[in-house]
Order: C-alpha cells, then structure tokens, then sequence
C-alpha cells in the first residue's frame, strides 16, 4: 500500500486498437497474414545468405542480421495484439510489460544501428571499391554488429531502468495495442522529470546520430556516383543503393512521426496507426524491398531453388512465362 491508502499495480490491461468486434475478426485475419509473411520473409532470407555463397559479403551479412532483427521486433508485439483481438480483455503481469517495453526497445534501436551501418558499407563498396575488402574485413563487420547491438541494449536499459523507478497506483489501462514507454509514464503515479528527459534524449540522440551517417554517406556516394562517366556505370552504383533508401525511407518517416512531431498535433488512435506500420508492417516490407529490387538475391534464390527443386523450379518459370 502506499502513502493515499492505493494498491500498487501489479498488472495492465491493453485496450488494443479498437473494440469494435467485426473490425476486430478483419483485423485479426489481416495481422495475422502480416505476421506468417513477415516470419517467412526474413527467415527466408535468412536462409538464402546463409546457404549461397555468392551472397557471403559485408553487404547480406548486414541485411541477415536486418532480418533477423525484423523477426525478434516484430515477434515482441504481434502475438500481444493477435491476442488483444480474439479476447475481450488483455492482461498483462508487469514484469510481461517491462519485458516486453525492453524487446521492442532492444530490436527497434537496433534496426537503427543496422540501417546506418549499411549506409556506410555502401559507402565503402562505392566510394572506397579498392579498399573495400580491407576497410570491410570481417573484423570490422563483427565490430560494427557488435557495436549495434550493445548500443541497442544500452538504450533499452535506459528506457527500462527509468520504467523500474516509477510507482504504478490507481489507472492500469494501456491506450494502445503494447507496452509502450509513452502510455505508461502517463499512468505513473510519481512525477520524476529524469523519467521523462533521459529516454527521450537517448533515443533522439541514436536516431540523429543514425541518420546523420547515413545522410553523410549518401552525400559522398552522390558525389561519387556523379563523377562515373557512363550512364549504366552510374545506374548499376545507384541501383545497390535503392533497396537500402527504400527501407530507410519507411523506417525514419514513420519514426519522425512518433518521436520529432509535437505530441500535440495528432491523436492517440493516429499513434497506434503509425506504430502498427513501422513495428508490424515494415518488418514485412523490408524482405520484399531486398528481394524484389535486388538482382542478386533473386539470382541465389533462382539457383537455390533450381539446386534443391529442379523439377519446381521449371514448373514456377513456366507459370509466370
């Protein structure tokens, strides 16, 4: 009990996107084919660096780990919200909302790191080509996997230690579809400023020092790719670079929208639209985005097939012929 006689929350319940039951079956059927594509996808694509050796390079070992962070992210939230969509009520234990507020921080932030990370090898593959495999040796590629996912974690530990620190008495009701760390600092019965101030300021800080190596990489790839004679020169350096732009594109617009806009200027409920886009949907565009415009993958992915399932392989080519 605390000092106004009010029993400390020991439990949330999620009030989820809507409760309109017919929306609710729609929305159930049409996330639940989001999740399976997204799960498919990634570990697809997964699989595909993994067992084709032309695709052994700097550049798919980034997008493997892409995927893999893709899954866990998108694994963190969707079955919470599958759930919140078959029942009428959806509780959640406390130490289930931090564990859950600290995976979604964990893989969204890494996406992050990852995303600038590939910024930066395609500035090495275009800008640096003769000292590519020295500047991407596989030294530095584990430095870079390593540095991304510890930053990841540290700033998870901040959301979660400042979560840790705050007293829940009186209100239990999440207003969106998962742990959050906006919603429930609303629900916090103690004021505490540090709350507040830290977890915004690291994640600002990783999303402008994300985006200004990935800005500052494509100034120099542009200068670069301007400077090749040719046009198919300067069309086959630009189009390594389109799939990554894509994703980047759908990630930070999503998350200006969140975290940069004034909270003031659009609602809760646009809030859950937006965050059901960059934590459900964009996992499942990104395999998508880096099969369908990329060359080589579609080429491993034609020989993989053609390896294991010759007579499969001949069949599909000549459906779609």
């Amino acid at each position: 009990m605390s000092g106004n006689n009010c029993t400390a929350v020991t439990e949330f319940i999620i009030l989820g996107l809507t409760d309109d039951p017919t929306l609710r079956v729609i929305l159930l059927v049409m996330f639940l084919g989001v999740y399976a594509v997204t799960l498919v996808g990634n570990l697809s694509i997964i699989t595909l660096i993994r067992n084709s050796s032309q695709l052994h390079t700097p550049m798919y070992l980034f997008l493997s780990h892409l995927a893999f962070v893709d899954s866990a992210y998108s694994s963190s939230v969707t079955p919470v919200m599958l759930k919140n969509f078959l029942v009428d009520k959806t509780i959640i234990p406390l130490g289930g909302c931090v564990a859950q507020m600290f995976c979604g921080a964990t893989f969204g932030t890494a996406e992050c790191f990852l995303l600038a990370v590939m910024a930066y090898d395609r500035y090495m593959a275009i800008c640096n080509p003769l000292l590519y495999s020295t500047n991407m040796s596989p030294r530095v590629c584990t430095l870079l996997l390593i540095t991304s996912y510890l930053g990841s974690c540290v700033n998870a530990w901040i959301f979660t230690g400042c979560l840790l620190n705050l007293s829940f008495c009186g209100p239990n009701k999440i207003n969106h579809f998962y742990c959050d760390y906006s919603p429930l600092l609303k629900l916090s019965y103690s004021q505490n400023d540090l709350a507040e101030i830290l977890p915004a300021a690291s994640a600002g800080s990783i999303i402008m020092i994300t985006v200004l190596i990935i800005v500052i990489s494509y100034i120099y790839i542009l200068f670069s790719i301007l400077k090749i004679s040719s046009t198919e020169g300067r069309s086959k350096a630009f189009s390594t670079c389109t799939s990554h732009l894509t994703a980047v594109t759908l990630f930070y617009g999503t998350l200006t929208f969140i975290y940069v806009i004034p909270k003031s200027s659009y609602s809760t409920d646009e809030n859950k639209v937006v965050s059901v886009f960059y934590i459900v949907m964009i996992p499942m565009l990104n395999p998508l985005i880096y099969s369908l415009r990329n060359n080589e993958v579609k080429g491993a992915l034609r020989k993989l097939m053609n390896r294991n399932h010759p007579f499969l392989w001949i069949q599909f080519n000549t459906s779609i012929s």
